[in-house]
C-alpha cells in the first residue's frame, strides 16, 4: 500500500481513505474504511472516463453484476454510486496477495493448496454462471489469497451470458495466456459462455502447479495463436490432477466440464478452507493484515 497523495481526498462518500492500493489510467484504488467501520477496496474512477457516456454504462453495468454475485469466494460490494460525478465501488478488502504474486515470490504450489484453491474458484464460477453471468477475465491477477480461501475479484468485463456485448466488436475481451480460444476470435463475443471461464480456470490451475503459463509468454499475438492452434505445455502438471487441467482445456468449449464438475472433481469448497497454504504465504497475509 502506498500513502495517500495531496491531490487524493480524504473521504468519498463517508468512506475514509488510509492509502493507495492501486493506479491506472481509469482510476485509483485506495484503502478505505466504510461509516461502519469495515475496511474495503474503493475504486474511484477519473472524471474524464466518467463523462465518456459509454464508459458511465459499463461502469453501471460492473457495479450491477458484482452486486449480484453473493459467493463466498467473491468480494462482496459493500457500497457504490455509478451515478457520482467520480463514480465509486466499494468492496470487501482482502488482505492477501494475488495468485500471481504469491507464485512470484514462492514459485509453483503443492497439489494440495492448488485442489483447494481450485475447489473454491470452480464453486466462485458456478455461483457466477448461476447468476446467468461470465467473468471472461478469470486470471492469477484477479485471484486473492486469503487465510481461509481464495477470493474471485474484479468483474469489469463481465457480461450476462447471451448479452451484446457494450465493448468494442473488434476488440480481444481477456488477458492473453489465460483466455480462451473462443475469447481470442474478434467479433465472436456472443460465443463466449461460462466454458471460456473454465479454460482460464485451466490456465490459472497449470500456472499455479508448475508456476508458468502453459501456453508460453512472448508476444501477445504469438501467445493468442498458441492458444488457438496448439495443445497446452502441461509436463510439469502431476498425473493426478492432470487429465481434469487437460479437460478444462479442450479447444471445443462444449468438451470442457462445468465449473460444478470441476469442483466436484477436485474436493470439498465449502466451509473454512483451514491449513491450505503452503510456509510463507500466511507469514505475509498476516503482515499485511
Amino acid at each position: 500500500m502506498q500513502p495517500l497523495r495531496k491531490a487524493d481526498p480524504s473521504s468519498i462518500a463517508g468512506h475514509r481513505l488510509l492509502g493507495r492500493l492501486g493506479a491506472g489510467g481509469m482510476g485509483v484504488v485506495y484503502l478505505a474504511r466504510t461509516p461502519g467501520g469495515t475496511l474495503a477496496a474503493l475504486k474511484l474512477i477519473r472524471a474524464e472516463h466518467a463523462a465518456d457516456p459509454g464508459f458511465r454504462e459499463r461502469f453501471r453495468r460492473e457495479t450491477r453484476i458484482a452486486g449480484r454475485i453473493t459467493g463466498h469466494w467473491v468480494v462482496r460490494v459493500l457500497g457504490a454510486d455509478p451515478e457520482a460525478r467520480e463514480p465509486w465501488l466499494a468492496t470487501e478488502f482482502v488482505p492477501g496477495p494475488s495468485l500471481a504474486e504469491a507464485v512470484g515470490l514462492h514459485g509453483a504450489l503443492p497439489e494440495p493448496t492448488v485442489r483447494a484453491l481450485g475447489a473454491r474458484l470452480a464453486a466462485a464460477l458456478a455461483d457466477v454462471h448461476a447468476a446467468g453471468l461470465v467473468h471472461r477475465d478469470v486470471k492469477p491477477g484477479n485471484v486473492l489469497l486469503a487465510l481461509d480461501g481464495p477470493r474471485l475479484i474484479d468483474f469489469g468485463i463481465a457480461r450476462a451470458a447471451g448479452a451484446t456485448a457494450l465493448t468494442a466488436t473488434d476488440a480481444m475481451i481477456g488477458t492473453p495466456g489465460f483466455l480462451a480460444p473462443e475469447q481470442a476470435r474478434v467479433g465472436a463475443a456472443d460465443e463466449v459462455g461460462p466454458a471460456a471461464d473454465v479454460f482460464s480456470l485451466g490456465c490459472v490451475l497449470a500456472y499455479a502447479l508448475t508456476g508458468e503459463r502453459p501456453f508460453g509468454t512472448g508476444a501477445v499475438a504469438a501467445v493468442v495463436y498458441r492458444t488457438v492452434h496448439e495443445e497446452p505445455d502441461l509436463r510439469e502438471v502431476p498425473d493426478t490432477i492432470l487429465p481434469l487441467v487437460a479437460a478444462c482445456l479442450a479447444k471445443d468449449p462444449a468438451a470442457r466440464p462445468t465449473a460444478a464438475r470441476v469442483r466436484a472433481a477436485l474436493g470439498e469448497a465449502g466451509g473454512p478452507a483451514g491449513d491450505w497454504l503452503p510456509p510463507g504465504l500466511p507469514a505475509l497475509i498476516a503482515r499485511r493484515s
